[in-house]
């Protein structure tokens, strides 16, 4: 019987296997799934004893923990949707998040780092609800209300809101259900068969769509799920001494962080021996590099997963088991998956022949509603066809090869993906705008010799000296999450322009 909602998959799982670990968090502890099902319980009768029912946001401004997981399944117990941030982005932006869609509470480890009144947070932590809850604090949200329900989620009521950056210079909240997530999970359940043996790598941020297959998966299967700190998820020997130690047996991950696994001289002296299937999202894996990691790494199942966050994943490409040594070209993004459909089409929402490039469209059970509030932006990010079939425009130039695997060409918008994070350049633009001695920026992004993603600032200065940068880096980590902040900043006494006076990004592509 498939699953209606995702808390049903831990409700499920705490029922068969009751005593087996859930989650771990090395070095700090663990809990098994009758009381990672317990703790949820708590969790939602704590939130709808203070109002929060079917259809409600909750924020979670929390690091990865054990109890930022019972936390999650607990807002979805209650009927509300989670919204996941970046505990260490500006408090403005997480602010705006939260006010955004209007989030009934928002459960926090730094109260502090919201800069909230004093009192919209409660001055207890909820260790009163559970002692591994000391840390974590309640606060207010601005659609607070005394209301009381205990409605539970239908497949089609939203789950989650991730936000990812917005080019209008704020981000914008993908909205997911219930249905969206499970479309995704039941195809990863065929396709790589996890029982409760395995154990998997949860090295994404729960902010991250990287999660849901991270948590979801896991937790359906009775499986063990290890929560990888931040720090030690950029540390390529702590890495190396993780996957050895936990036994994991199903790693997913963008291929950057694969890539620091490369930097570890003595890799064969780790037991890996456990690991069956490497799973990568997020960004292009140079060939070379992924060549590199297959001869560390032999007999393993490697996919290339694709798909923007509207979409979970929405195509897949199963690796070879040793690709040409003479390769150059990257891997194709594959065939559809999650029970979708999938077109390529012209600028005039026409399809193309096959072998023709042409944008991505993407319809089915795994793609999104839409973006939170934002009608505007709804009637031009999809494309309802003949037959009233509506399809989200990814944005990717794609065209098919002679197999019908799927080859990714490149953005159409000036959407990046940076370490597995979408970018839209025009929110750091808009971010380098608000700076008082700047009155004309622009942002470009294009890969170095080693073919890492990286960003240039180009912008006039109209203060006093050369501007510092180390103050410029700072600025931008008051007005931007880490992973957006310009790797370079170039001052420039006027743009570039084209004939119609607009900024010429290709002179600067050439610049940097």
């Amino acid at each position: 019987m498939e699953s209606p909602a995702l808390h049903c998959l831990l409700e499920a799982s705490a029922e068969r296997f009751p005593n087996r670990i859930a989650a771990v968090e090395p070095d700090s502890g663990r809990i098994n799934y009758d009381e990672l099902n317990r703790l949820a319980d708590e969790i939602c009768v704590l939130l709808r004893s203070r109002g929060v029912t079917r259809g409600d946001r909750v924020g979670l401004h929390m690091r990865k923990s054990i109890a930022t997981l019972a936390c999650v399944f607990g807002v979805l117990k209650a009927g509300a949707a989670y919204v996941p941030v970046d505990t260490s982005a500006p408090a403005k932006r997480n602010r705006y998040i939260f006010t955004n869609c209007a989030v009934k509470f928002v459960m926090t480890q730094k109260p502090d780092d919201l800069e909230l009144d004093e009192s919209q947070v409660e001055p207890k932590s909820l260790s009163d609800v559970d002692e591994r809850l000391s840390d974590v604090y309640l606060a207010v949200g601005p659609a607070n209300s005394a209301a009381v329900g205990d409605e539970e989620p239908t497949p089609i009521d939203l789950a989650y809101i991730l936000y990812t950056s917005g080019s209008t210079g704020v981000p914008k909240g993908v909205m997911l259900t219930h249905a969206n997530a499970l479309a995704f999970i039941d195809w990863c359940s065929a396709e790589f068969r996890p029982d409760e043996h395995d154990v998997f790598s949860s090295h994404a941020p729960f902010y991250f769509d990287l999660s849901i297959l991270d948590i979801y998966l896991s937790i359906k299967h009775g499986a063990r799920l290890v929560l990888i700190a931040e720090g030690a998820g950029k540390q390529p020997k702590q890495l190396a001494a993780l996957i050895a130690s936990e036994r994991i047996s199903i790693w997913y991950s963008t291929p950057s962080i694969l890539r620091l696994l490369l930097e570890v001289k003595d890799i064969d002296a780790y037991d890996h021996s456990a690991l069956r299937t490497v799973l990568f999202a997020g960004e292009v894996f140079p060939i070379k590099q992924l060549q590199a990691l297959q001869k560390i790494w032999p007999d393993k199942d490697y996919y290339n997963l694709y798909g923007p966050t509207e979409t979970n994943v929405c195509t897949y490409y199963k690796v070879r088991p040793e690709l040409d040594a003479d390769r150059t070209v990257p891997l194709p993004i594959g065939t559809v998956c999650s029970g979708d459909f999938a077109m390529v089409v012209d600028e005039n929402d026409q399809e193309v022949p096959n072998g023709e490039e042409g944008e991505l469209y993407i319809t089915g059970p795994s793609v999104t509603h839409g973006y939170w509030s934002l009608p505007e932006r709804n009637a031009v990010a999809f494309f309802v066809d003949a037959d009233n079939v509506r399809w989200y425009k990814t944005g990717d130039l794609v065209r098919q090869d002679h197999t019908g695997e799927y080859i990714y060409v490149g953005r159409r918008d000036r959407m990046v993906k940076r370490r597995g994070y979408r970018v839209e350049l025009g929110e750091i633009e808009a971010a380098l705008y608000r700076h008082e001695a700047i009155t004309e920026a622009a942002v470009i992004a294009a890969p170095d010799p080693q073919g890492e993603l990286r960003i240039t600032a180009f912008f006039n200065w109209t203060g006093e000296g050369r501007p510092s940068i180390i103050k410029l880096k700072q600025y931008c980590m008051d007005n931007l999450p880490a992973y957006m902040i310009p790797d370079r900043f170039s001052v420039q006494p006027a743009l570039p322009k084209t004939p119609t006076d607009k900024i010429h990004y290709q002179r600067l592509k050439e610049l940097a």
